[in-house]
Order: structure tokens, then C-alpha cells, then sequence
């Protein structure tokens, strides 16, 4: 591998040759240039530290603390691409603050700034620069008139050192960065469920019940106007009425248990699945460990996704599966509650393609959750699930 592809294949820098290569100038334009640099953000960090600390006790010294932290940032930035320019150090960007419209106000932004720990870091970083620096300038500077043979090696040293503190306090939390990310990913999966549930709702409402009282009520009025007239007629009419309100009735009622079910409120989650159990095509049998009292139950949140989840694979079993049994087994394991919705069917379910496996795994992610399937071919489906387990909150459901 040449010299040229070592560098651009990563940030690590070509090996050091006792001769002043383009690489080497520039690691000594970084380690000259670190003294000024680290005198001022020396001088700010300083100053900042002590200026927000002596005026905390006031109304403006947190909020000076969150707005020096936030300069820092901007410090840091400029460091990164000094690092980049010079040493070849390619360190990603820290995700920004959101500003406090987005944080929910101007408290909770606040607090989040002043527990920066990107800001903070960058401020270590401008403390500890000063004595770094000035020992890197003076053996650069001394070098380059006594030093030169080893100049070289003694500058790859120094830089190499340099990097590593580059990486060390400038690069961004991996697990913060990381946590971040996945909150703001699983945000726009609840915000997109709740709008699709929204949806479906409003349809099944106007496609059916609605449909189904409108045309009642059309009936109502020509049984009226008939009522005099053809007194037999109008009361077939008035029959065949009372019929479209039991149908409507009744879609009513499965729409409100596909929302929340009356029996998860009234009974638990054993007894609500084993409702959803008694309506799938197969027999399905239930076998739950969960702890017994109204006080013991998860919490409503929790309850209502596991039922959501068993009622979507029992359904999945009835339409895919063609299977002749199956098997819902749920129970608690420490700080988690456990599902596992088994059959003896075709199998080859999995989640990609966006079916509604893949949905039911965005659903369980969002509130850190997970979903496996394990479903070889002619070989039956064993879904297991994993939920957080939360306490109920006493006076609620």
C-alpha cells in the first residue's frame, strides 16, 4: 500500500522519515500554532469558570454558565478543524444543543446546557492546553536550529499525543451521540403510529359505523312518512332498523376494544388475552405468570402495547399461518415483561419488507422494546417479545 492510500484510507498519519515530508511541516505549523491557541482559550476558560461561578448565586450566572459552555462548543469546533487541516484527525461533530423551543422551554434547555458534557470536556481541553503548549513550542522551536536530525521524530511524538487528546476530549459522547439518536428515531415512530392508529380510526369510523347510522336514519324517516299510510311496512322498516343497530352497535364495540379494550382495564392482561385468544380461528392456548393485585400490574402504557402485540400476532396466526394451534405464554422476568406467541404453522414469517412484524418491532423499539422471530420454513413461528417493565402509578387504571 502506497504512501497516499495509508492516508486516505484513514486518519492515521504515513510513517515518520528522518526528512521534513509535507506531513511533518504540518505537524510543526500545529505544534507552533498550540501556544497562542492555548493561551486564549486558557485565558476564556478561566475566566469564563470564574466569572459564571461567582455569579451563580444570581439570576444571570447559570445562565452566563450555559452561554460560555455553548462558546466553548464553538471553540471546540475550530480545534477540530485546525486538527483536521494539520494532523489529519477526523473527528465527528457533536449533535447540537436543541434550542429551547424544541427542549420544552427555557429551563429544560438550561439545565441541558449546563450539563453539556461536550462543553465541559472542551473547557478541560482549554485548561490542560497551556503547559502542553508551551512544551511544544519550546521543543519545536529549540529543534529546529539544534535538534533538526531528530526533529522529525520528536514532532511525530508531540503530534501524536495532540491526537489523542483530540480524540479524548473533542470527539463527541459515542453513547450519548448514540442514545440521542435513537430517541429522536423512535419520537418520529411514535408520533407516525399514533398519527397512522389516528387514521385508521377516522376510517373504520366513517366507512362503517358512521355509513351504518346514516343509512339507519334514512330508514327511520321513511318508516315515519310510512307510518300512517302502511303501518306493516313502516314496522318492517322499524325491524330491519333495530337490526342496523345492533350491527352498528357491535362495530362500535370492536372498534373501542381494537383502542383499548374494557376487559385490560377491568381485569388485567391474563383476562384480555384471553379474550383475543377465544376469537382467533385456532385454538390458542394461554399461559400467564404475571403478578397477582391491581397494584402489581404494569403500567397502563405497557399493558396496552402487550396486549396490542399478542392481538396482532393471533392475528397474523388466523390469516398467515395455517396453523392448527398456538400458544401465548407471558410473565415477568425481573425488569422486563416477557411474551412468546408460538404456533405449529408454515413458518417463513420474518420482518423485512415492511410486513407487520416489521411495524410490531418499530412499536417495541420506540418504548425499548424488542421483538425476535424465529420462523423456519414448514417449520411453525415462535415470536418473542420484550417490554420494560413499569410500575403502575397508584390511582390510575
Amino acid at each position: 500500500m502506497t504512501m497516499s492510500h495509508a492516508v486516505a484510507g484513514n486518519d492515521r498519519p504515513p510513517r515518520v522519515r528522518p526528512v521534513f515530508s509535507a506531513v511533518t511541516w504540518k505537524e510543526i505549523a500545529h505544534l507552533v500554532t498550540n501556544l497562542p491557541e492555548a493561551i486564549l482559550g486558557f485565558v476564556y476558560a478561566v475566566v469564563m469558570v470564574s466569572t459564571a461561578g461567582g455569579l451563580s448565586v444570581t439570576a444571570i450566572g447559570l445562565p452566563l454558565l450555559a452561554a460560555g459552555l455553548f462558546l466553548s462548543r464553538q471553540w471546540g469546533r475550530l480545534e477540530r478543524a485546525r486538527a483536521r487541516l494539520l494532523l489529519g484527525v477526523r473527528v465527528e461533530e457533536p449533535t447540537p444543543i436543541p434550542g429551547p423551543r424544541r427542549s420544552g422551554g427555557f429551563f429544560p434547555w438550561l439545565w441541558t446546557s449546563i450539563k453539556d458534557p461536550v462543553g465541559w470536556r472542551t473547557v478541560l481541553y482549554q485548561l490542560i492546553r497551556l503547559p502542553w503548549a508551551v512544551l511544544t513550542f519550546t521543543v519545536v522551536l529549540t529543534g529546529l536550529f539544534v535538534l533538526w536530525p531528530v526533529l522529525p521524530y520528536l514532532v511525530r511524538l508531540l503530534a501524536n499525543a495532540d491526537r489523542a487528546m483530540v480524540r479524548g476530549l473533542l470527539s463527541p459522547s459515542d453513547d450519548l451521540e448514540r442514545r440521542i439518536a435513537e430517541l429522536e428515531s423512535d419520537r418520529g415512530v411514535v408520533v407516525d403510529t399514533a398519527a397512522a392508529d389516528l387514521r385508521r380510526i377516522e376510517r373504520d369510523l366513517h366507512d362503517g359505523a358512521q355509513a351504518r347510522l346514516v343509512a339507519l336514519a334514512m330508514g327511520l324517516g321513511l318508516a315515519k312518512e310510512k307510518l300512517l299510510e302502511d303501518p306493516e311496512g313502516a314496522a318492517a322498516m322499524v325491524d330491519e332498523a333495530h337490526g342496523e343497530v345492533k350491527l352498528a352497535l357491535q362495530e362500535l364495540r370492536d372498534l373501542a376494544r381494537g383502542i383499548h379494550p374494557a376487559v385490560l382495564t377491568d381485569r388485567g392482561l391474563d383476562a384480555a388475552l384471553s379474550s383475543v385468544a377465544a376469537r382467533c380461528v385456532v385454538p390458542v392456548k394461554v399461559l400467564a405468570d404475571l403478578p397477582a393485585g391491581q397494584e402489581a400490574r404494569p403500567a397502563e402504557a405497557i399493558e396496552g402495547i402487550a396486549y396490542f402485540v399478542v392481538s396482532e400476532l393471533l392475528q397474523n396466526v388466523s390469516k398467515h399461518a395455517r396453523a392448527r394451534g398456538a400458544t401465548v405464554e407471558v410473565w415477568r422476568a425481573g425488569a422486563r415483561l416477557m411474551i412468546r406467541v408460538s404456533d405449529d404453522g408454515r413458518g417463513g414469517a420474518d420482518t423485512s419488507g415492511g410486513s407487520g412484524l416489521a411495524g410490531l418491532a418499530e412499536r417495541l423499539d420506540a418504548v425499548d422494546g424488542v421483538l425476535v422471530v424465529d420462523s423456519p420454513e414448514g417449520e411453525g413461528t415462535v415470536v418473542s417479545a420484550e417490554l420494560p417493565w413499569r410500575d403502575r402509578v397508584p390511582g390510575r387504571g
